[in-house]
Parts: structure tokens; C-alpha cells; sequence
């Protein structure tokens, strides 16, 4: 038999053919019923189920859906879109489901900033399997088919008759039940801002859009006006070390209240903690820029953040030397016009792995640099914290106190003490890091007016109302994420003027990020127009406050 002859003997394989109508409508069904685990669980919570409400919900949102995915479906870009949108949706209920997280602009922005090792935690076996599942395989299936289409006035015809029934029923669904819909979604404003993949793709466009606006961004002036008003009465230098934590939550912190000792070292220390502190937001792109900006958590926005400077800009037009050495995802623009330092791109093997440093990378450093101190000066220690998932990689096997610990990022393959354990550790670990950071500075206390302040950026949820890690909008963030330790140590000298009993008494008062701007410029003693003493927790103790 020749070759022809089998060639043309051989059955030929066909695509399965569909109508691009039909797919649309299937792709609708599977984007809304199957990638929105997180939104069905909520509107069962809110509109209760068996209920008319839920069932009307149901209905009108695979409508909507059905009239988009008709309207997006032309020749050429049906596939392209769908595929898109079945991978974005897949990604984003990986991250709803399992964390509780919501997909909003800020937590867009602290992606797009993340480094590629802190991305890589997220990017677990887990991850991939549910990409698999619910990502590849189905566009697997829509790039194998045969979409047929009508010719194009017929198509166009037909499909504007069946959008326009879509949204009609939408619409009537809409009406039929507007008051139990306005009133759940003005209750709960969450509900919305999980529907996938809707939400997440238009806080992917408002970050575009934004992100081009900002562009264009001049930087403004602040505190041209600022200088030291008087030296210390030795002559000897004010140093103050900033410590910006990393995911500390205060509720985990034996100088808080919690049962666990996670404080040791700082327990041992003259230090004052702040037991009432609030972080500007949940997520690093936030609570950085916003605790280090002149602006209040309720007047701040980013692009305010990027078109003013900001306090380490203060310190230096009042000749202070400031600087910058970071261990996590950069200083957010912060020292853009300061020394800076990444030490996690230095990546020293003796306390990095793949560009993740322990915080002891700071401490190796850190002596030597006090020791060249000549002036005035303050340093920002931006620390690696207890950013999650990986907890168990945050702290040495000497701190390992806690166990068992949970000792990989899938937090689903941990029981929950296990993930409680792990991130004590890293508490434990940071007391440390603390606690020597003021030894330092008292050895020092020969040549220098030393302080630290210590404030994290935000918290983090262990497992609390099913959430995980942190970055919820504000709005509907639990205290887990939104309450921070806050804790001040002021050298002998340092100390000179302030009432310590009077300081004692605040730490029991509400404090925020909004105090970090202005306490630090009082602690350096600087004067400036933009210097707020109803913002400095010190102003009031003191027997003449910078004004």
C-alpha cells in the first residue's frame, strides 16, 4: 500500500465545532458560577439561602455576564478575550478563596511593586494546581474548538438582539428586587469588590490609568524652611534609628497583652510602648509612603504621597543626614533623594538566600555605622518582618521557639496553630533585632544622644473571619491588619526635657502612623512651619516642645 494510499485512508481528526453565541454563554456560566467561590459565600451570608434574593442575584449576574462575553465575541478576538478572562479569573480566585483576599487598586499597586522572591512564596504547588484546574484547562478547551461565526450583518443583528435580552433581564432582576440589593451592597461593600473577575480587571485599569497620571508628577517642596533649633547641651550628636516593621500585628505581642512571651528582650528594656497604635493602611504600597508623609491617614493619597516630600526630605533641609538601608521591596519612593541601600540586592550569603536577607543583615552593619557618626543623623532600618506566607524563612533556627511551626508558604497544608507558631517566631525575632538596636545605641551613649522609634506598616490575619495575610481595603480590614506595635526608646540624654511619667500615661492613648512625621522632627529637634506638636506623642511631655 503506498504512502498516498494511507494518507488518504486515515481518518482525519476534526475540531468539535461550536456557535460563538453558545461558547459566550457557556464562558459566562463558568466565570460566574465557578470562579466565584469567595462572592457566592458572601451573598449566602447576606441575602441567605434558600432565598428569592440570592436566586434573582444569580440570574442577573449570569445575564450581565452572558451580554459581555456576546459582545466581546468577534472573529479573531473571541478566543484571545476568553482565554484572558478565564486566566485572570482563575488567578484571582486562588488568592479570594484561599487568603479571603480583595483584588482592589492598592493591592494591585503592592504587587506591581513586590520583588520577584517575595512573588515566588505566592507561586506554590497549590497555586499551580488550581491554575491547572481552573485556568489552563479550560483555555485549553476554548482554543480547541471551532468557533463558528455568522456572517457579519447577520451576526451583528443577532447578537445585538441577545445583549440587548441580556440586559434586559439584568435590568429586571435589577428592579425586581432593588431595595434588598441597594441595601446588602451599601451594608456590605465587600460583596462587590469580589466579584471576579470584574473587579480585579477595572482595579488593574485604575492602577494603569494612575500609574500613567504619575508620570508626570513634579515633587514638591516641604519644610524648605526646617533647621535644628539648638544642639544637644553635651554637643554630642542626636542619632534616632527608624525601624519600619514588616507585618507586625500588636495582637501577637507580649508587650500588648498576648499570653505568649514573644517580647523577652524588649520587656528587659526602658522602652515605652504604645498599646492603642493604627497603621495608614494594610499594605506596605500604602502604610510606607503614608506613615513617612506629612499627610493624616484621611488626607492622604498616593499621588499626594509621590508630589510632596516627605520627612526624611525635612530632616535633610535641616542638615540632618539622613539615610535609607532596605531589606524588603524598596523605600517607595521614600529615599529617592537620600542615601540608600538594598541590602536584600547586596544578597550576603551569610544572611541571604535568593535576595531574602534575615534582619540581622541590618545588625552587622549597624555598629560601624554609628561608629562614623559625626552630626546629627537618623537611619531608616526598612525590615524583611514577618512577611508572609513564608514565615519559618524570617527568623534563624535560634528562634525557632514556637513549634511545630508551619514550614512552607502553602498555609492550606499547615493546621493553624502550626501557622500561629511560625509567625510568633518571627515576632520573637524581631524583639531581638529590636532589643539589640537599643544595645547599640547604649554602648554608645559616651558619644551620642541616641533613640529608635518602631513602628510596623500594618498587621496581618492568621486565619481570623477566614482571612490570610493582609492588604483588605480598610473599609472592611479587621483590627489583625490595622493594629501595629509602636515602641520608643530614648537614650540618657535623649530623654533631658521629657516628663516620663506624663509619656507613660499616652502610651495608653490612640496613636497612629499620622504621629510617626511629627514626633520624629521633635525628637531631632527641628523646627519648621509643617512641624504639628498636636502630632508629636512627645510635645506635651516635654518642658519646651519644637514649634
Amino acid at each position: 500500500m503506498s504512502l498516498e494510499t494511507l494518507s488518504t485512508a486515515a481518518p482525519r481528526l476534526t475540531r468539535p465545532a461550536i456557535g460563538s453565541a453558545t461558547l459566550s454563554v457557556i464562558v459566562a456560566l463558568y466565570l460566574i458560577f465557578v470562579t466565584n467561590g469567595t462572592f457566592w459565600t458572601k451573598a449566602v451570608d447576606y441575602l441567605g439561602a434558600p432565598s428569592f434574593g440570592l436566586i434573582l442575584l444569580g440570574i442577573g449576574l449570569f445575564a450581565l455576564f452572558s451580554a459581555v462575553c456576546v459582545a466581546v465575541s468577534v472573529k479573531y478576538l473571541t478566543k484571545p478575550v476568553f482565554i484572558v478572562l478565564i486566566m485572570s479569573a482563575a488567578a484571582a480566585s486562588r488568592f479570594m478563596d484561599h487568603f479571603g483576599t480583595v483584588i482592589d487598586v492598592d493591592m494591585i499597586r503592592n504587587a506591581a511593586e513586590t520583588t520577584g522572591s517575595e512573588a515566588g512564596h505566592l507561586l506554590t504547588e497549590g497555586f499551580l494546581i488550581h491554575m491547572t484546574l481552573f485556568g489552563v484547562l479550560p483555555s485549553v478547551l476554548v482554543a480547541l474548538v471551532r468557533i463558528q461565526h455568522r456572517p457579519f450583518f447577520q451576526k451583528f443583528k443577532w447578537n445585538m438582539a441577545l445583549v440587548l435580552s441580556c440586559l434586559a433581564v439584568f435590568a429586571s432582576v435589577g428592579l425586581a428586587n432593588v431595595r434588598t440589593f441597594a441595601a446588602t451592597t451599601r451594608q456590605h461593600r465587600d460583596l462587590m469588590a469580589t466579584l471576579n473577575p470584574v473587579a480585579p480587571i477595572v482595579s488593574v485599569v485604575r492602577y494603569v490609568m494612575a500609574s500613567e497620571a504619575e508620570k508626570d508628577i513634579v515633587v514638591q517642596s516641604l519644610g524648605a524652611d526646617a533647621h535644628v533649633i539648638a544642639p544637644t547641651a553635651s554637643g554630642k550628636p542626636r542619632v534616632t534609628v527608624i525601624v519600619a516593621g514588616e507585618t507586625a500585628r500588636a495582637e501577637n505581642f507580649s508587650l500588648n497583652g498576648y499570653a505568649r512571651d514573644t517580647n523577652p528582650e524588649l520587656g528587659r528594656q526602658d522602652i515605652r510602648y504604645f498599646t492603642d497604635t493604627s497603621s495608614c493602611g494594610t499594605a506596605t504600597a500604602v502604610s510606607l509612603p503614608c506613615m513617612f508623609s506629612v499627610y493624616t491617614r484621611s488626607t492622604y493619597t498616593h499621588q499626594k504621597g509621590l508630589e510632596t516630600e516627605n520627612l526624611l526630605d525635612v530632616l535633610t533641609h535641616a542638615g540632618i543626614r539622613a539615610e535609607w538601608w532596605d531589606n524588603n521591596t524598596g523605600s517607595k519612593a521614600l529615599a529617592n533623594r537620600i542615601a540608600y541601600t538594598s541590602l536584600s540586592t547586596i544578597n550576603d550569603p551569610r544572611f541571604c538566600k535568593d535576595h531574602e536577607c534575615l534582619d540581622d543583615v541590618h545588625l552587622d552593619r549597624l555598629g560601624a555605622w554609628l561608629d562614623a557618626v559625626k552630626g546629627d543623623s537618623v537611619l531608616v532600618l526598612h525590615q524583611l518582618g514577618s512577611h508572609g506566607p513564608a514565615y519559618f524563612q524570617r527568623y534563624p533556627d535560634a528562634f525557632r521557639r514556637f513549634t511545630p511551626d508551619c514550614r512552607t508558604p502553602e498555609l492550606g497544608n499547615c493546621s493553624r496553630d502550626e501557622i500561629v507558631n511560625a509567625y510568633d517566631n518571627t515576632i520573637l525575632y524581631t524583639d531581638h533585632v529590636l532589643s539589640t538596636v537599643i544595645d547599640m545605641l547604649k554602648a554608645r551613649e559616651n558619644r551620642m544622644a541616641g533613640s529608635m522609634i518602631y513602628m510596623s506598616d500594618h498587621g496581618e490575619s492568621l486565619g481570623e473571619h477566614g482571612l490570610y495575610l493582609h492588604g483588605a481595603p480598610y473599609f472592611i480590614a479587621p483590627s489583625q491588619q490595622t493594629h501595629v506595635p509602636f515602641v520608643l526608646w530614648q537614650g540618657t540624654e535623649a530623654k533631658v526635657g521629657t516628663n516620663q511619667t506624663c509619656l507613660q500615661a499616652k502610651t495608653s492613648e490612640p496613636q497612629s502612623h499620622d504621629n510617626l512625621f511629627h514626633t520624629v522632627l521633635g525628637m531631632m529637634n527641628v523646627a519648621t512651619k509643617v512641624y504639628d506638636p498636636a502630632l508629636d506623642v512627645l510635645a506635651s511631655c516635654r518642658g519646651g516642645a519644637a514649634s
